[in-house]
């Protein structure tokens, strides 16, 4: 008997993405309202993506068991 298929996370999967070298890649916050207050260094900064910080990776890696 075959083992089951395991379940990805859908919410997790829409936000975060897997590099070539396997690292994991998510978008910055606080990018969506109240723009008028921030920076425009600020807000630059927060379009780009970072590497997910290796204290969530081993559970991200838990529900996104495809990624």
């Amino acid at each position: 008997m075959a083992n089951q298929k395991l379940k990805t996370n859908q919410a997790a999967a829409k936000r975060i993405k897997k590099t070539g070298t396997g690292k994991l890649v998510r978008m910055k916050a606080n990018k969506t309202h109240i723009l008028n207050k921030k920076t425009t260094k600020r807000k630059r900064t927060l379009r780009k993506d970072t590497v997910l910080d290796k204290t969530n990776v081993k559970a991200m890696k838990k529900i996104l068991p495809y990624a």
